[in-house]
């Protein structure tokens, strides 16, 4: 399946960025249109305070202060949107019949960010999201975590810097589970035309399901002929161990399933999940 429509949600300016940056390599990689989204809080979400013993005039307060900051924050993202628009020649607007090549817009909506990037992207291929652990943005994981628990495609987490180049070297990450297997479905069209391809498994990261020599003959079906590697953990971290293979083969792209355990287990224990979301450096797209 190729890939025609690309969802980019924007909280701040904060790795906004190196975001954009692979959003748009994405787009031009498979002549796509991107939607850089942009979701204003709505200031009536502060009225629930009221029943908290707070005062109608400092509900008053709170909710105008919610809307200057809500207005100036939305203001510096389509500034930096405008800006790197024009620097990098992005061509505007919807996508024509019979006009070839990526194409943008910027569209505002007030809500839940986490409730509006989830229905947005089930009508997208694939949803880039900056770096969960840049700086303030902290709120970006809340639409990566939307995108993986609610939308039913894939999502691409943008690296806090952006890559060179995309799509070119590609990984696999497999263990067995439904999700790698969600994850390989996605990774089709990308494995099928990148310049070389590798599936990295290792003992500790391996569920019960089909083995890396499987994905191989399966993938070989479809005309991608990759190479597998074993993977031992770094520093007894089984992500660390994953990140350091994927470096090792000069990848710049990786996929992967995502929360084989429970979000809540891997929050509070540590997984391979939250390993790779925290220290990757390259682009990595994961599925659930």
């Amino acid at each position: 399946m190729a890939i025609r429509k690309l969802l980019l949600p924007l909280t701040s300016t904060v790795a906004g960025e190196a975001a954009l940056t692979t959003c748009m390599m994405v787009a031009r990689l498979w002549d796509a249109h991107v939607t850089a989204l942009h979701v204003r809080l709505d200031s009536r979400d502060v009225a629930p305070l009221a029943g908290e013993g707070l005062s109608g005039a400092m509900i008053e307060e709170m909710i105008t202060a919610t809307e200057k900051e809500a207005a100036n924050r939305a203001s510096s993202v389509r500034a930096m949107f405008d800006r790197f628009a024009a620097e990098h020649g992005v061509r505007l607007g919807q996508p024509s019949r019979g006009i070839a090549g990526a194409s943008a817009e910027f569209i505002f909506v007030t809500g839940r960010e986490d409730e509006v990037v989830a229905q947005m992207a089930r009508l997208a291929d694939l949803t880039v999201v900056p770096h969960p652990e840049a700086g303030d943005d902290a709120s970006s994981s809340d639409a990566l975590h939307a995108v993986l628990f609610e939308s039913a495609r894939p999502v691409l987490i943008a690296p806090r810097i952006a890559p060179k180049s995309i799509g070119t070297r590609c990984c696999v990450a497999w263990n067995g589970t439904g999700e790698s297997s969600a994850a390989i479905q996605a990774a089709l069209p990308w494995l099928q035309r990148a310049e070389a391809v590798r599936i990295l498994h290792g003992e500790g990261y391996q569920r019960r399901g089909p083995s890396a020599q499987d994905l191989a003959a399966y993938l070989a079906l479809h005309g991608v002929f990759p190479d597998i590697a074993e993977f031992r953990n770094a520093g007894g971290s089984v992500g660390g161990g994953l990140l350091a293979a994927a470096r090792e083969f000069g990848a710049d792209w990786l996929s992967m399933g995502a929360y084989s355990h429970s979000r809540l287990r891997q929050l509070i224990l540590g997984g391979v999940t939250r390993h790779v979301l925290e220290n990757a450096d390259l682009p990595v797209m994961m599925n659930r």
